[in-house]
C-alpha cells in the first residue's frame, strides 16, 4: 500500500478504524491447474513471503487440497481450501470502461474465488457433491482443447493431445498448450503464443461452456463455501454497475486487493463494496516465479474482509 493510496483512505473514511494486515494471500495456483510450482514449493514461498493463511484456488479443481493442506502444515501455514471457478460473462464489457483501463478487450469468462471451511477436508460426502458440480468444467477442458489443437494444426502447427494432457496433472488449460507449442519451435514463449494464437479472440482460440455466475454463487452456499469475484478489473465493467449486479446475486465479496489492480481502482472499488456492505479480499494471484510473480506482499483491510475468515486466525 503506497502513502498516496493511505492518504486517499484517510481523507475518505475520516477516523474510521481501519485493521491492515499483510499475512493473508487468498488466489494461488499450482501444477493442479495453471500454476508453474507443485503445492509444496508455493507452500514454502508463501512462508518466505511472510503469508500466514494461504488459500490454494487452483482452476475448477480440488485435486491439489489434499496435498495443500500437509504443505501448509510442514511450513506451518493455516491453510484455506479454495477453487477459482470459471464462469460465464455476467455484463457485457462496457468500450468506455475498457478504454478508461487501458485495456483492448474483456476476458471471456468471469473468474468467481469460492472458499471453504478446514472441515470440508475430512467430509466425504461434500467433496464427493463438490467434485461431481467441479466435473463438466474439469472433462469440458479436454473437447475444447482438441478444437484448438485442430485449429493449430490447420495453421501447420501440429501438437499432439497427449503432448498437452501430459503436462496437467490437474485441469488442463491453455498454459499447457502454450508451453508445448514453446517446445515444439513454434513460438519462443508462453506470451507469444497467447497474443497470436490462442489468448482470448486469438486464431486458434476456443470457447467453452461455462456455468452462470449465480449458479456457482447458489453452489458454493449450498455446500457451506463463500464467494467472491477475482481481479474485477479484467471485466471492463463500471465498478458501481458491477458491485450492484454482485450483491443482487449474493456474492460474499470481491478481490479489491488484487496485483492487477492500482491504488486508484483499489480505492475505488473498495468504497463502492462498503457502501454496499459486499466483504473484500485479497490474493497475489501466484502462477509461478518465471512469469515475474512473487506471493504476498500485499496487504487487506481485515476490517471490510468477511467475518468467514476470521475462525482462520485462532
Amino acid at each position: 500500500m503506497t502513502w498516496i493510496f493511505e492518504n486517499i483512505l484517510r481523507e475518505h473514511f475520516g477516523a474510521m478504524v481501519m485493521e491492515w494486515t499483510s499475512k493473508f494471500d487468498l488466489h494461488s495456483h499450482s501444477t493442479y491447474s495453471d500454476g508453474e510450482h507443485s503445492t509444496e514449493l508455493v507452500a514454502s514461498l508463501m512462508k518466505e513471503n511472510d503469508v500466514q493463511i494461504w488459500s490454494l484456488t487452483d482452476h475448477d479443481t480440488i485435486s491439489g487440497w489434499a496435498d495443500a493442506s500437509k504443505s501448509a502444515a510442514q511450513h506451518d501455514l493455516t491453510f484455506i481450501p479454495g477453487i477459482e471457478i470459471t464462469c460465464n460473462v455476467g455484463i457485457e464489457a462496457n468500450e468506455g470502461e475498457l478504454s478508461r483501463q487501458g485495456k483492448d478487450r474483456a476476458s471471456s469468462s468471469w473468474h468467481l474465488l469460492a472458499y471453504f471451511p478446514q472441515t470440508i477436508l475430512n467430509d466425504r460426502k461434500r467433496l464427493d457433491e463438490l467434485h461431481q458440480w467441479l466435473l463438466p468444467l474439469h472433462t469440458g477442458r479436454v473437447p475444447r482443447m482438441v478444437l484448438m489443437l485442430e485449429r493449430l494444426e490447420m495453421l501447420g502447427m501440429p501438437i499432439a493431445l497427449e503432448d498437452v494432457t501430459k503436462r496437467a496433472p490437474g485441469s488442463l488449460g491453455r498454459p499447457h498448450l502454450a508451453q508445448a507449442m514453446v517446445d515444439a519451435g513454434y513460438v519462443s514463449s508462453s506470451k507469444e503464443a497467447f497474443d497470436k494464437y490462442i489468448g482470448d479472440g486469438g486464431i486458434a482460440f476456443v470457447e467453452r461452456e461455462e456455468p452462470p455466475l449465480e449458479e456457482a454463487i447458489f453452489f458454493v452456499h449450498k455446500i457451506g463455501g463463500i464467494t467472491s469475484l477475482a481481479h474485477p478489473l479484467y471485466y471492463g465493467v463500471p465498478v458501481e454497475e458491477l458491485i450492484e449486479y454482485l450483491s443482487r446475486l449474493g456474492c460474499d465479496a470481491i478481490e479489491v486487493f488484487h496485483r492487477s489492480h492500482s491504488d486508484e481502482y483499489r480505492f475505488e472499488l473498495l468504497t463502492a463494496a462498503k457502501n454496499a456492505n459486499l466483504g473484500v479480499t485479497v490474493g497475489s494471484d501466484f502462477h509461478g516465479q518465471t512469469h515475474g510473480h512473487t506471493p504476498g506482499n500485499m496487504v487487506v483491510t481485515k476490517t471490510f474482509m468477511p467475518n468467514f475468515f476470521q475462525e482462520f486466525e485462532s
